[in-house]
């Protein structure tokens, strides 16, 4: 029912948007005018103690203070040990000059202990010269105490209370409240079910406590993705089938106590999952009747008027009063990175703030209107003081009564601003939406929260800084809209991300008919075609006779070859994603991303190609020419691996071809096909058949082209020790010496400190280690964390990995698929068979390992030196280190002799730096996970036992695939300098 309903764009253009918008929006209200002007007279005098107002004053997120001021509030109580937690301190009160912004503030404060401690910090002293002098006058443990005091009374103003008992305790007689019992989602079924049992305690709680009567009774705002370990698209089914009867008992536990349930905002990749599942709690009968329901909209989504218009539709056509939370959005940003990493024809959400102010407002005025017939109560969620006016005058233009609707404000924030509405319109009806939950766990949520706020285009923000004029902060978002451009000038569309070539295009997988339009015409692509077999020698002879004219042709002809290629495999994407998938056993994601790096070589290469094109001038003395140019080097030699049969297939050969040579590729025995497919593409795109000759087979195939003594140069990707016999093969041919360009695998590692915020880490490590399988180069193998906070990661890694699905890749919802061969497989289980002494098995995802499946595992290693090689598959090993044996394990990770990618996560930005510094690695990936390097952005490559370089995707890897040629010429000889004689003086 909901696809048939709900048809909007998932990201539609933003220009035709915005005329949409402003043609829909509501006209400014001049009787708005004066409120609007008190309120936000009220909200700069000041919001109180810790407001957020006040922080912001204090230290604007602008500043190094005020970024600091997050940094350690979103991650010092999380940390356990004491040593790690002054290191954290130190560092982060060394960012900046804390006097500077703490005169005035302290005092509002009373009892923000680090304006005291700024105080005792220098200007200009080191993270580890901090502490010292502090503890000096104060004592070490006491400047820390100070400083995790100052973050729980800061947790305090914004987290009403660490259980729904303090919470119910604080909160204010006669106010209407929402609990929001959680901050983050959960990871892990033993998480899932905690959060829904607290959901359902609170529930209890607060029917116990409340009086009145709907909508005047309090609510309970509940986040989806906290009771469900994978409340994502793709696992749709599972969602349904296992979320959804949960969701039921909860939402008829609240409607025993005569509660409002109002389902949570998501990011915009979970909506449409988010609208099914509300429809399925409408129609569900033993809630018939019930008037609680609720679901937040984001305005700040270009969809939000498609959901507000559906609702309507549903409320009228179920005979159901529902309630509806209007907020602005909470995931911009990400957002932004999420459009611009797929490659989506342009962002779900607006750009420019003024959109988002003005989608409210349109989104308001709809609301109203649904709301004088009794089908919708909106709760209207913002901070803004025009915002309120503009509704409150849209409303008394309706006819819409004061109690059809109300406000709701962040407890913490926008107090004095609602504390003025209250006196100047006392029939207004206010809500407070209160977090609830332990400091700990929240506090990210809080920073969270306080950057959403605080960022300079808001009117939190705008209303703290007095040098904005208040006349300028009120004006009518329509007209801040309509006298700007259409976008934000400096967020790139995801197309033109990286400016002089394309991005390659991607599809959401959280928008169902882009989703379903892949999977039919990937169902729908012909089977793969075999490549025929060819002789080594009748191959490069080949190739000889094709690079003459090849490398004479102009380089903009080779570049125009490549550029139509990319176009063609995105034209034609559901035959490659249908070729990997069948020959390459990768799961959708994996698939598309991999034909998207393709694209992206492609054109990349292309690029660099004309660049170099371009002969150099290099200086010399009067009377002589000096020009420097590149060529191709003669026939390349590419083998490919079967892990990336397109991408690095391509990759390498798009590189040598459009350098002018003519290349010779073996790929991979497991994926010859997809090379097949690729190479015809390329021809089909204006590249001379015999400029590329594909040659299918296995090692005996590749030693005999590598010893042929036509190689110019070999670029190779696969395993060290293949690597290590290509080089010992070259350096025993006579002839010329020719370059080898390797890439090999690692023994990569993530080093994790106490500071780090769990959550994040599980999402990397799983994408790190598992994702493909573990079957890429760049995957993590060793987990190093800290011990101190080691059992509480561990655990919630671990029932992470039990939540992934393993099976068919094809299936969209599968996050495993199997190993490329039983050899493969065959190599992991011999590794495990033989694990090094006191080393265990700690996990095993409970899957059968049918075929070539294997399990997700976890082993606990007791030293770095245990892992002796690169186990290539979903093995996870880990080793715990202690804070003051850092030095140790970094002088061990450094000394493996592999290069290859290397994670850290950490709150120390110091941390992060000397870890980077101790441990070779040619990509080093800092609080994210540390697979998909992006063409141009992340160039791939290792050095020591990983490989060669130069770094596939960047800037010095295409003039290894050519000579170089400089050519003198004395300009004198003809009896002088002519052009310096006809310059004169």
């Amino acid at each position: 029912m909901l696809h048939a309903m709900f048809q909007a764009p998932y990201a539609p253009p933003e220009e035709a948007a915005r005329a949409a918008l402003l043609a829909a929006a509501p006209t400014p209200r001049p009787e708005a005018a004066p409120l609007a002007l008190s309120l936000a007279q009220a909200a700069r005098e000041g919001g109180g103690p810790l407001a957020v107002e006040e922080i912001l004053r204090g230290w604007p997120l602008s500043t190094r203070e005020g970024l600091a001021l997050m940094a350690l509030a979103e991650a010092l109580l999380r940390v356990p040990d004491d040593a790690t937690a002054d290191a954290l301190i130190a560092e982060k009160l060394a960012e900046g000059d804390w006097r500077q912004h703490a005169e005035g503030f302290a005092s509002a404060a009373s009892g923000w202990a680090l304006a005291m401690g700024a105080r005792l910090v220098g200007r200009g002293e080191t993270p580890g010269g901090v502490l010292a002098p502090m503890a000096r006058r104060l004592g070490v443990p006491a400047v820390r105490q100070a400083a995790r005091q100052a973050v729980r009374l800061m947790g305090g103003q914004f987290v009403l209370g660490e259980t729904i008992e303090d919470a119910l305790g604080r909160s204010a007689k006669g106010a209407r409240y929402s609990y929001d019992m959680l901050g983050e989602g959960a990871r892990t079924a033993a998480d899932s079910r905690k959060y829904l049992g607290a959901y359902h305690a609170a529930c209890a709680a607060i029917g116990r406590a409340a009086r009145g009567s709907l909508p005047d009774r309090p609510g309970l705002s509940v986040k989806l993705s906290a009771i469900h370990p994978r409340y994502e698209a793709v696992s749709r089914d599972r969602v349904m089938a296992e979320l959804v009867p949960d969701l039921i008992e909860l939402a008829q536990a609240a409607r025993a106590h005569d509660l409002n349930l109002t389902l949570d905002a998501e990011e915009a990749d979970r909506l449409e999952l988010s609208l099914e599942i509300f429809d399925r709690l409408l129609t569900e009968p033993s809630l018939a009747g019930w008037e609680g329901l609720g679901l937040a909209v984001q305005a700040y989504q270009k969809r939000a008027g498609a959901v507000v218009g559906w609702l309507a539709d549903r409320a009228a056509s179920t005979g159901r009063r529902l309630m509806v939370r209007l907020v602005k959005g909470a995931y911009w940003d990400a957002e932004i990175k999420r459009a611009q990493e797929r490659g989506l024809d342009d962002f779900p959400v607006w750009t420019r703030k003024a959109a988002t102010d003005l989608a409210w407002l349109t989104q308001a005025a709809a609301l109203l209107d649904v709301a004088k017939q009794g089908r919708i109560f909106p709760q209207l969620a913002t901070h803004n003081a025009a915002s309120i006016a503009e509704v409150l005058a849209l409303a008394a233009a309706k006819g819409v009564d004061s109690g059809k609707f109300e406000f709701q404000r962040l407890h913490g924030m926008g107090g004095a601003l609602y504390a003025k509405l209250a006196e100047q319109r006392p029939d207004a009806a206010l809500r407070i939406y209160a977090p609830v939950g332990v400091h700990e766990d929240l506090l990210a949520y809080l920073v969270r929260r306080l950057l959403e706020n605080g960022a300079n285009g808001g009117f939190v923000a705008a209303v703290a800084d007095d040098s904005v004029p208040l006349e300028r902060l009120l004006r009518h978002p329509s007209v801040v809209l309509a006298e700007g451009p259409p976008r934000h000038p400096r967020v790139k569309r995801p197309a033109a991300l990286f400016g002089d070539r394309p991005n390659s295009r991607g599809v959401e997988f959280g928008d169902r008919r882009a989703l379903a339009a892949l999977i039919a015409a990937r169902d729908a692509a012909p089977p793969l075609e075999a490549v025929p077999a060819l002789d080594p020698a009748a191959a490069m002879a080949r190739a000889q006779a094709a690079f003459p004219a090849w490398n004479a042709t102009p380089v903009s002809q080779r570049a125009a070859v490549l550029r139509r290629a990319a176009d063609a495999l995105e034209a034609n994407s559901e035959k490659f994603i249908a070729a990997i998938q069948e020959e390459g056993f990768r799961t959708l994601d994996d698939a598309l991303s991999e034909l998207r790096e393709a694209v992206d070589f492609c054109r990349f290469y292309a690029n660099e190609a004309e660049r170099l094109a371009t002969p150099t001038a290099l200086p010399g003395p009067v009377g002589e020419s000096n020009v420097l140019s590149l060529s191709g080097r003669g026939v390349v030699l590419c083998i490919s691996p079967w892990n990336f049969p397109l991408a690095i297939f391509l990759g390498q050969v798009a590189a040598a071809l459009v350098a002018g040579n003519a290349v010779v590729a073996k790929p991979a025995p497991q994926t010859p096909r997809i090379a097949g497919l690729a190479a015809q593409a390329l021809r089909q795109s204006g590249l001379p058949a015999e400029a590329l000759v594909v040659v299918p087979g296995g090692p005996d195939l590749g030693a005999a082209l590598v010893a042929h003594p036509a190689v110019a140069g070999i670029a190779f990707t696969g395993s060290t020790a293949t690597a290590r016999a290509i080089n010992r093969a070259i350096a025993a041919k006579d002839g010329p010496i020719i370059p080898l360009i390797a890439e090999t695998g690692g023994l990569n590692a993530m080093v994790v400190d106490a500071t780090a915020l769990p959550e994040q880490v599980t999402d990397d490590v799983l994408t790190s280690a598992f994702r493909s399988a573990g079957q890429r180069c760049s995957a993590l193998r060793l987990l190093c964390v800290q011990e101190e906070a080691a059992d509480r990661m561990l655990a919630m890694i671990a029932g992470a990995a039990r939540e992934l699905k393993l099976g068919d890749p094809r299936d969209p919802a599968t996050h495993v698929g199997p190993l490329i061969d039983a050899q493969a497989k065959a190599r992991i289980q011999d590794w495990l068979a033989r694990l090094p002494e006191g080393a265990r098995e700690v996990f095993r995802h409970p899957a059968a390992e049918e075929g070539n499946l294997l399990a997700p595992r976890i082993v606990e290693l007791r030293r770095v030196e245990d892992l002796t090689q690169e186990v290539f598959g979903p093995v996870l090993h880990v080793v715990r280190w202690r804070g003051a044996t850092e030095a140790a394990l970094l002088r061990a990770l450094g000394g493996t002799g592999y290069g290859l990618t290397l994670g850290v996560q950490s709150r120390r930005a110091g941390f992060a730096v000397r870890v980077a510094q101790a441990v070779p690695a040619g990509n080093v990936y800092v609080n994210r996970n540390m697979v998909g390097a992006v063409v141009g952005s992340q160039p791939f490559g290792g050095q020591g036992l990983s490989g060669t370089g130069p770094k596939a995707g960047g800037p010095h890897y295409l003039p290894r695939f050519m000579t170089e040629r400089v050519v003198t010429v004395n300009t004198a000889a003809a009896g002088g300098d002519a052009a310096l004689l006809a310059e004169g003086e």
